[in-house]
C-alpha cells in the first residue's frame, strides 16, 4: 500500500505565500507522475500543477502559472507545492496524487492520493 500524505496548508492573507508537502511511504512503486490537484467547496477537483519523475518536466494551470511551483526531494521521497503571491480563488483543498503509469497529468485518473490539506485565503 502506498500513502501520500499532505502537509503545510493553512490560513494565509492574499498575497502571502504557502509550502505544501506531499510524503510518499508504504510500498516501493515506480513514480512516474506527482500531481497536485485541488478543490473548492461546491466545484470540481481541478488540476494544479504536476512533475514528470523522469526528465523533470514541470506543468501548471494556467491560474497558478508563474505564482506555484512544484519541486521534490528524492532522499525524502517529498514533493512540495511552493504557493506565492495567493489569492481568494486559491482557497481550496489541496491534493497530491501519484501515478505509476502514463496518464493525463490533467485528468483525475492517478493511482495514489492523499487525503488533503485545506489552504485558505484571507482578504
Amino acid at each position: 500500500q502506498v500513502q501520500l500524505v499532505e502537509s503545510g496548508g493553512g490560513l494565509v492573507q492574499a498575497g502571502g505565500s504557502l509550502r505544501l508537502s506531499c510524503a510518499a511511504s508504504g510500498r516501493t512503486f515506480t513514480r512516474l507522475i506527482m500531481g497536485w490537484f485541488r478543490q473548492a467547496p461546491g466545484k470540481e477537483r481541478e488540476f494544479v500543477s504536476a512533475l514528470v519523475w523522469i526528465g523533470d518536466k514541470s506543468y501548471y494551470a494556467d491560474s497558478v502559472k508563474g505564482r506555484f511551483t512544484i519541486s521534490r526531494d528524492n532522499a525524502k521521497n517529498t514533493v512540495y507545492l511552493q504557493m506565492n503571491s495567493l489569492e481568494l480563488e486559491d482557497t481550496a483543498v489541496y491534493y497530491c496524487a501519484a501515478a505509476a503509469r502514463l496518464v493525463n497529468i490533467k485528468s483525475l485518473d492517478y493511482d495514489y492520493w492523499g487525503q488533503g490539506t485545506q489552504v485558505t485565503v484571507s482578504s
